[in-house]
């Protein structure tokens, strides 16, 4: 019961960083492009910091310190979200969508929306199978995924707006995608002899939302923070390596 509250917990709060993106966006007049961006950036360093440090090396020992299998399911998760967000939906990118004339010339956004609720999905699967490892993993996967919770959610809810839609559905998207965590969450939670499994998978997924998703965001337009957005990536691994030092010393 104590594990189901703690997935269930963490599964809600980080649902709530997705409705809160899509609140800032719908309900401020002029959201901060440059706070976003601090944010994604943060979360981007944070991620790199949990994937390389924390999770590869405990989804080896789970598999007898048998790497090679274990960076194949880590493969296998990575190109799992090439295909969602670049082939489902081939216009994706966190942040603001300012490219309007494309979504309504695609009809992109019903397939943006259906990728970003598959990665959300796997946010959740992260989440759930670092708790069913140990606390200190899915403490730490936990803060890892919400620190991109609230850019996700103003993602969708951009997407939604700049297809036609109004604020209402532009609320839904959010409120989907925040579902969608708390369906990954569940699902590892009912079959939990596949963390052997999802726990490498989460770790490709992390790696590709960080290095493939964030990053460039991160990279992208100098008139936005320039170098000192880059800054938050550093302070993101440096959160990481605090958080990962508070843990150990108080849970061992």
């Amino acid at each position: 019961m104590k594990l189901l509250a703690q997935l269930l917990g963490f599964g809600l709060l980080a649902a709530a960083g997705n409705l809160l993106g899509g609140f800032l966006l719908t309900n401020l007049r002029d959201p901060k492009q440059v706070r976003l961006k601090q944010l994604i950036a943060l979360g981007a360093g944070f991620m790199l910091g949990t994937v390389f440090i924390e999770v590869i090396p405990e989804a080896a020992e789970q598999w007898n310190e048998q790497l090679a299998p274990v960076m194949g399911w880590v493969l296998a998760g990575y190109l799992l979200i090439q295909l969602i967000e670049h082939t489902i939906a081939p216009h994706f990118h966190f942040g603001e969508e300012t490219h309007t004339e494309e979504i309504l010339r695609h009809g992109a956004a019903v397939s943006a929306v259906i990728a970003l609720s598959i990665h959300t999905f796997f946010d959740g699967v992260a989440i759930s199978s670092g708790l069913l490892t140990n606390f200190r993993l899915g403490v730490l996967l936990f803060v890892a995924v919400l620190l991109h919770k609230i850019p996700e959610g103003f993602t969708v809810a951009s997407i939604m707006l700049s297809s036609g839609k109004g604020k209402r559905s532009a609320r839904r998207a959010t409120i989907l995608i925040a579902l969608s965590t708390l369906a990954g969450i569940l699902s590892v939670t009912l079959i939990a002899p596949a963390v052997k499994y999802s726990l490498p998978v989460s770790a490709g997924v992390t790696l590709y939302v960080a290095a493939s998703d964030l990053i460039p965001e991160v990279n992208q337009g100098k008139g936005h923070g320039g170098w000192r957005i880059s800054v938050f990536v550093f302070a993101g691994v440096a959160l990481f390596y605090l958080t990962h030092l508070l843990l150990h010393s108080s849970l061992g």
